[in-house]
């Protein structure tokens, strides 16, 4: 892990800000994290019309994965421009309730912008740090998240938040950036690989020990896809920080990977 959380919050917040700014998404104009149409089925896509579908900076389809219900409280852990928030709230409907959190202020700008123009009632964004969720002890049903616990400089206290704002028997619904095997040194201390959602994703057996060890139960952490525009853009921005001579891209594509992982508050 980089030495400094502080400036990893920092550098993660600058480099999301100015990618709302221009409506890019975070691996890379072709990576499927920036293609809605990638990532979610027809049904769920059109439930938000066109010109209110905001970019997205996700890995995978939590919404799916959650198999949301009429009336449930949902929390959305780094909910960026809204996206995921707003095909929940399509999902638990006007007797229901979403709340996103995000650290970034550009984001949660054009979130509540875009839950305005559609109206959406049911919707609320909070700024705050998924270290210290600004939402009270066993109100939510489910929490999902979608490529953001990775960004995280800790994932313990993370886990623990969740548990704590879960009713008990609530569950999580999870896309994020996990890795199967070692990165190399100069990746994981690379503060341009961390906001890259590369340099932060836990080995898949450690995530598994950090959501068991804060009490959840039943974890199950299956993969998605091999996310190698990802891995070229975290090489490309490092520049020679690392030799790859003794680490090749195939390595290390094959090394990280999105995952569908859920788990559930006893």
């Amino acid at each position: 892990m980089h030495e400094d959380p502080d400036k990893i919050h920092e550098v993660v917040r600058e480099h999301y800000a100015e990618r709302i700014k221009t409506d890019s998404n975070c691996c890379g104009p072709d990576v499927a994290c920036g293609s809605q149409g990638k990532l979610y089925p027809a049904e769920l896509l059109s439930t938000v019309p066109d010109g209110e579908l905001p970019v997205t900076y996700g890995c995978g389809d939590p919404i799916t994965l959650a198999s949301l219900e009429p009336g449930q409280i949902v929390l959305d852990l780094g909910s960026g421009a809204g996206l995921d928030c707003f095909f929940a709230a399509g999902k638990v409907g006007p007797t229901g309730r979403v709340i996103g959190v995000d650290m970034t202020p550009e984001m949660i700008e054009q979130a509540r912008m875009h839950a305005s123009r559609l109206g959406l009632r049911n919707v609320e964004f909070r700024e705050g740090f998924l270290e210290r969720l600004p939402v009270e002890d066993d109100s939510v049903d489910v929490v999902v998240s979608n490529c953001v616990i990775n960004l995280a400089p800790d994932k313990a206290p993370v886990f623990r938040e969740i548990f704590r704002v879960l009713k008990p028997g609530g569950r999580l619904a999870v896309s994020d950036i996990v890795t199967d095997g070692p990165l190399p040194a100069g990746i994981k201390t690379s503060l341009s690989a961390w906001a890259g959602c590369i340099a932060g994703a836990l080995d898949v057996s450690d995530y598994r020990v950090a959501m068991e060890n804060a009490g959840l139960v039943e974890v199950s952490i299956k993969p998605s896809y091999f996310d190698e525009a990802a891995i070229d853009e975290a090489i490309h921005d490092m520049g020679d920080a690392i030799d790859l001579r003794s680490f090749s891209r195939q390595s290390i594509s094959k090394t990280v990977f999105s995952a569908r992982i859920t788990a559930r508050k006893p």
